[in-house]
């Protein structure tokens, strides 16, 4: 059965490839004995993963190949079509939503969340790969998904479907809406009135980040009149440097909130808190820059596993 897929696949493949554009019928009539519904099947699926424009002249449904096709290997695009990791050929221990049932949510990577919220694969490309693609196309920016597209996230995976667009983007709002409600509940007993009382928020709040993660990430806690903690957002991920992390992005979050200060954070994964030329220069563009729109730099706090360490105690 493989065989014969993959001999139908490369007749199809074969008459398409030289021609610059071409109609379903002229391919069909020059790939007897492939069938009608095979050929309009692979070409539909060509589309689908951007390989092929679909257009209409003259009431006549035409394709034509795309820049994709510079980096186009038929051989490769087969064997995908023909031995793509499926789910089900995965032993059922190992299924994303099973080993989530048994470890729970965190055990599982970011690719295997994904797949979980993508659910359904497509002819050639199952759920857990399309998983791994995204988790893979936003490794040192996942904060940016949010802010894609469904046609933009179909051309990192064309199993992100509508349906599992909507699925992504409602359990990152969820998320979203779940860590706002911890802070909030939380917001009632603290007060960041000191770098005693910034380090031990950070030091809870972003134990994770100080624990675990492997780049160094920026975040910032907005606060309101009282300097209570409104919320939190991650702005870069990599190396920090002044110049680029622009005021623009750090304060747009804290006008949207409406805040009166802000606690700036970012981790150093060698475990070392010792800030860097870098770290003080930040620190110093940033403060000015909220001078500016009225917004104070309390502090800027590094967490890091050996300890936390507030940079105004060092000033």
């Amino acid at each position: 059965m493989t065989e014969d897929r993959r001999k139908r696949l490369e007749t199809v493949l074969t008459v398409i490839t030289p021609l610059p554009d071409f109609s379903s019928e002229e391919v069909k009539s020059l790939c007897a004995p492939v069938t009608s519904q095979f050929v309009s099947q692979t070409l539909t699926q060509l589309v689908r993963e951007g390989m092929l424009h679909r257009f209409e002249i003259n009431k006549e449904t035409r394709f034509r190949w795309s820049t994709a096709r510079q980096s186009f290997l038929p051989e490769q695009w087969i064997d995908r079509q023909l031995h793509a990791e499926q789910v089900t050929q995965t032993p059922v221990e190992e299924r994303p939503r099973e080993r989530l049932l048994r470890d729970g949510a965190q055990a599982l990577s970011t690719a295997d969340l994904l797949a979980i919220l993508i659910r359904v694969g497509i002819r050639g490309e199952s759920a857990i790969t399309a998983g791994r693609k995204v988790a893979n196309r936003f490794s040192n920016s996942m904060h940016r998904l949010r802010d894609f597209s469904q046609p933009e996230l179909k051309a990192v995976s064309p199993a992100v479907t509508k349906a599992s667009y909507t699925q992504i983007m409602a359990g990152i709002e969820l998320g979203r809406r779940i860590a706002q409600s911890e802070l909030i509940n939380t917001r009632s007993t603290i007060r960041i009135t000191s770098s005693a009382s910034a380090i031990d928020f950070c030091s809870q709040r972003f134990a994770a980040l100080a624990a675990d993660a492997v780049q160094e990430e920026f975040h910032i806690v907005t606060l309101d009149t009282k300097h209570q903690p409104l919320a939190t957002h991650q702005i870069t991920v990599g190396t920090l440097d002044a110049s680029l992390v622009h005021p623009r992005e750090v304060f747009r979050p804290a006008i949207r909130d409406a805040a009166a200060a802000v606690l700036l954070i970012h981790n150093h994964p060698s475990g070392d808190p010792t800030p860097s030329r870098e770290d003080h220069q930040v620190t110093d563009r940033l403060t000015e820059a909220g001078k500016l729109i009225g917004i104070q730099v309390l502090d800027h706090i590094i967490v890091a596993r050996t300890r936390c360490l507030s940079i105004r105690d060092l000033a």
